[in-house]
């Protein structure tokens, strides 16, 4: 498993579904992926001033997140994507 450091937060993407409710199925044309995710590690926090600051998320939070931020990583067979806690924008509640 990762262990992040500083205020680098893991992140799990949630699967995007391809079929509507009623149950049709859309097709496998690219399309932009959601900007969502569930916190799956949470580093400890950045130093300021020789304070360490500490993190909004916690794990289980699900996130939206900058689109083109982060650095993706596959671990185990599973993807991952690793972000500072800067580019999480909100926490879906």
């Amino acid at each position: 498993m990762l262990k992040p450091l500083h205020d680098n937060v893991i992140l799990e993407k949630e699967k995007v579904e391809n079929k509507t409710a009623s149950g049709i199925i859309l097709s496998d044309k690219p399309k932009e992926q959601p900007s969502v995710a569930k916190v799956v590690a949470v580093g400890e926090g950045e130093v300021v001033e020789g304070k360490v600051v500490p993190m909004h998320v916690s794990v289980g939070d699900k996130v939206i997140f900058k689109r083109y931020g982060g650095t993706e990583v596959t671990i185990d067979d599973q993807d991952y994507l690793i972000v500072s806690q800067k580019d999480i924008l909100a926490i879906v509640e």
